[in-house]
């Protein structure tokens, strides 16, 4: 069996400089039926603005966890996890609400959209929750760049799943979040509209500049990523660049 990287991946930071993610010596430990899991082990890795980055692996091999972890949803046993310089161990509540909600967006795979709003009203709620005045300029100006700003006020069950898609991305921009993090984003989707939910989260790494990080079983679908990891028993034994 090949040995763990535990190295910062291709594309590490220099010296002062920060880059968006960085795990150091990273461990996840569950307690589950009286027996301890390893979710995570000594993972080191860093990921910069403008970065496209796909975690592949099968269910189980600690994708999930380094996304929840990444994104301050859950908290490392050992080691530190810090976005833009900031490690999540150390944030009190009120500060991790603020950088969840500033920093990071979050895309799933089953679309999380409230059916009982708009999809304008879907993307503007996260700003409005925040109390910005100006949350439906910036929602229409994020589901233009999604290419949807016709269907501002169809509700969710009247799109389809890519279209659904598009509307969790635009909402997933509306704050300019740093990171990304994409939870088998192509996973209830056909090829084709899973190729155009790819292509929109190279977009927001070349265009927007923020870092994107993607779990997924696909290999066709990591393929598109600026770089690779591959996990398996909670740990990165192969990462690939393009």
């Amino acid at each position: 069996m090949p040995e763990p990287l535990t190295t910062s991946i291709p594309g590490s930071s220099t010296a002062g400089h920060i880059p968006v993610v960085r795990f150091v010596d990273v461990s996840k430990e569950y307690l589950a039926d009286g027996e301890i899991v390893h979710a995570l082990s000594s993972v080191d890795l860093e990921i910069e603005g403008g970065e496209f980055v796909a975690l592949v692996g099968r269910s189980g091999c600690g994708k999930s966890t380094l996304l929840n972890l990444t994104g301050a949803m859950d908290f490392p046993t050992s080691g530190d996890v810090l976005l833009e310089g900031e490690s999540t161990s150390l944030l009190d509540e009120a500060a991790l609400t603020a950088l969840r909600r500033d920093k990071v967006g979050f895309i799933f795979q089953s679309f999380q959209l409230l059916h009982t709003l708009s999809v304008i009203e879907n993307v503007e709620l996260p700003l409005l929750l925040a109390g910005k005045s100006n949350a439906r300029a910036v929602a229409r100006q994020r589901l233009e760049w999604v290419e949807l700003q016709d269907l501002g006020k169809r509700f969710p069950h009247q799109l389809s799943g890519g279209q659904m898609q598009r509307v969790a991305i635009a909402r997933a921009l509306v704050h300019a979040p740093r990171l990304i993090l994409a939870d088998e984003p192509t996973g209830n989707l056909d090829s084709a509209t899973g190729n155009t939910i790819l292509n929109l989260l190279r977009r927001i790494s070349s265009e927007l500049n923020a870092a994107v990080m993607m779990a997924t079983h696909s290999t066709e679908a990591a393929a598109l990523a600026d770089q690779v990891l591959h996990m398996r028993d909670g740990r990165i034994y192969e990462a690939a660049v393009r």
